[in-house]
């Protein structure tokens, strides 16, 4: 649950902004979706090597984006 510490003359919007981005740092929704549906451990395992790859890649010179 996020708490939000607002003053009694601070803006609502400044307060839904504050809001928004502790929302954002907490990752609730990506832990949302990686909950929805189970990836098994070889796969996500293979992701994050590819994923690797690609950006060992990127910083040896490799691609020219």
């Amino acid at each position: 649950m996020l708490i939000i510490d607002s003053k009694d003359c601070e803006n609502i919007d400044k307060a839904l902004k504050k809001y928004k981005k502790k929302f954002e740092k907490a990752k609730v929704l990506v832990q949302l979706r990686e909950r929805q549906s189970f990836t098994k451990p070889s796969v996500k395992r293979r992701g994050e090597v590819l994923k690797a790859v690609y950006k060992q890649q990127l910083a040896s010179g490799k691609f020219d984006l």
